[in-house]
C-alpha cells in the first residue's frame, strides 16, 4: 500500500529558478551563459551594509532575536514611512521578515482561512498562487490587459465568479513592470473597504521607477498588509531578509506566526539592513542603470521582431509578447538558452492560460550582458 502523500508538497514549478538552474549548469561545464531569467541585482549589497556586517560578525554573538525583528530596524522602516510616504506607521506594525516569501506567508495565513478566495492579476508573480494554494486558499484569476495596465481593476473584481476575500495588489508589478497611480491605489482600498475584502500590497520594487514614484496601499488604507523587501532596490536577495507593515487587528496574530514559523529573520541580515537605508547614493546608481538597460532594450527589442510589451514604468524586467515568434514561450526559452546561452523565463510562469505567447526579460545586468544578449537574441530570432 502506497504511504500518505500530500498534494500541498507538489506546488506548480517557478520556472524562473528552473531556467537559473539549467543556466547555472550550462555555465558550470564551460559555456558562455547570459542571465537574464531571474530578477536579481548583479550588484552586491551596498557598501555600507558590508562593512557594517564584518563589524558585526566580529563583535556581535548573532543569536535568535525578537520574532518581529530587531527594534532599530523596524523603527527606521517606520521612518523610511514618513520620509517617503509622509505617513506615520508606528514601529510596533512592522514585521522584518526572511525576505518577503516569509512576508506573504504570513500576510495570508493572518487574513484568510482554507477555502478563502483571493484575487491576483494575470500575468503576476507566480508565487503568489503557489503560496495560496499550498495553504488551501483559492486563486481566483483577474486576466489583465494593455488597456487595464496589467493592473486589477474594481471592473475586473466585478467580473470575478463569487466571493472575494482577498486581493493582491503589486505595484510595480513583477512581470510587466507595471505602476498603479495614486488614483487606481486608492479606487482599489475604497473598493476592498467597502467590501470587507483584505487587500495585499506587494511593494518590494518601490523606488525602482522610471519616471512616476511608487504608491504604497498604506496611504490609503490602514487595513492593508504590504510587503516589501531588501532584495531588490537595496540588491540583498541572499541575505534573505524584508518586512510587512501589519494592521493593528493582525499584529499579535502575525507575531505568534512568525515565532513558530521562522522564529526570526537572519540577525546579521537583519543588523546589515540597518545600514543599507543609508546608502542611498550607491542604490540610486543602481538605478540609474536600469534605467539605461531598459533604453537599451526598449530601443533593440523592435529591431529583433519583438515589439509589443507592457510598459515596465518600474522594477527591471520587460514582458514581451512573442506571439509572432511562437505559442509555446518554454520551449522557444529553452533552445534560446541552448543554442545562443541567453537565459529568459518563459510567460507561463506569470500566466499559465496567455504565457505561452510571452517571455519576461530582466534587465537587472550589467548593461554590456544586456547589449550582448540582444546581439544574441536578435540574430537567433532572425536565423
Amino acid at each position: 500500500m502506497a504511504v500518505k502523500r500530500s498534494d500541498r508538497g507538489a506546488p506548480a514549478p517557478f520556472y524562473a529558478l528552473d531556467f537559473m538552474r539549467a543556466a547555472n549548469r550550462m555555465e558550470s561545464s564551460g559555456r558562455d551563459v547570459l542571465h537574464l531569467e531571474v530578477g536579481q541585482p548583479s550588484t552586491p549589497a551596498p557598501a555600507g551594509a558590508l562593512s557594517a556586517s564584518r563589524d558585526y560578525l566580529a563583535s556581535q554573538r548573532l543569536g535568535y532575536t525578537e520574532g518581529v525583528g530587531i527594534e532599530p530596524l523596524r523603527a527606521r522602516i517606520a521612518r523610511y514611512y514618513r520620509d517617503m510616504h509622509g505617513i506615520d506607521v508606528p514601529a510596533r506594525r512592522v514585521v522584518v521578515t526572511t525576505g518577503s516569501s516569509g512576508g506573504f506567508v504570513l500576510a495570508f495565513l493572518s487574513a484568510f482561512d482554507v477555502g478563502d478566495r483571493v484575487a491576483l492579476a494575470l500575468p503576476g508573480y507566480p508565487a503568489y498562487r503557489n503560496i495560496l494554494a499550498m495553504l488551501g486558499i483559492e486563486a481566483v484569476d483577474l486576466p489583465s490587459t494593455a488597456a487595464d495596465l496589467h493592473q486589477p481593476t474594481p471592473a475586473l473584481l466585478d467580473a470575478a465568479d463569487g466571493p472575494i476575500d482577498g486581493l493582491i495588489v503589486a505595484s510595480p508589478a513583477n512581470p510587466t513592470g507595471a505602476l498603479l497611480s495614486a488614483e487606481r491605489m486608492k479606487a482599489l482600498a475604497d473598493y476592498c473597504a467597502d467590501r470587507g475584502i483584505r487587500m495585499i500590497s506587494d511593494e518590494i520594487y518601490h523606488r525602482i521607477t522610471y519616471g512616476a514614484s511608487g504608491v504604497s496601499a498604506l496611504e490609503f488604507s490602514d487595513d492593508a498588509l504590504t510587503i516589501n523587501s531588501f532584495s531588490k532596490y537595496y540588491s540583498m536577495t541572499g541575505w534573505r531578509v524584508g518586512w510587512m507593515v501589519v494592521p493593528e487587528d493582525l499584529c499579535r496574530s502575525v507575531e505568534c506566526l512568525a515565532q513558530n514559523l521562522f522564529i526570526c529573520a537572519p540577525a546579521l541580515s537583519q543588523l546589515a539592513a540597518v545600514e543599507a537605508f543609508e546608502c542611498t547614493e550607491e542604490l540610486e546608481a543602481n538605478v540609474a542603470r536600469y534605467a539605461a538597460n531598459r533604453a537599451l532594450l526598449l530601443e533593440e527589442l523592435p529591431k529583433a521582431g519583438i515589439g509589443r510589451f507592457a510598459p515596465p514604468d518600474g522594477a527591471f524586467y520587460v514582458y514581451a509578447d512573442i506571439g509572432d515568434l511562437t505559442g509555446d514561450s518554454e520551449t522557444f526559452c529553452r533552445r534560446l538558452l541552448e543554442e545562443t546561452g541567453v537565459a529568459l523565463t518563459p510567460g507561463i510562469d506569470f500566466d499559465h492560460g496567455r504565457g505561452g505567447a510571452a517571455v519576461r526579460i530582466s534587465f537587472a545586468g550589467e548593461t554590456a550582458t544586456i547589449a550582448e544578449a540582444v546581439v544574441r537574441l536578435r540574430k537567433w530570432i532572425a536565423g
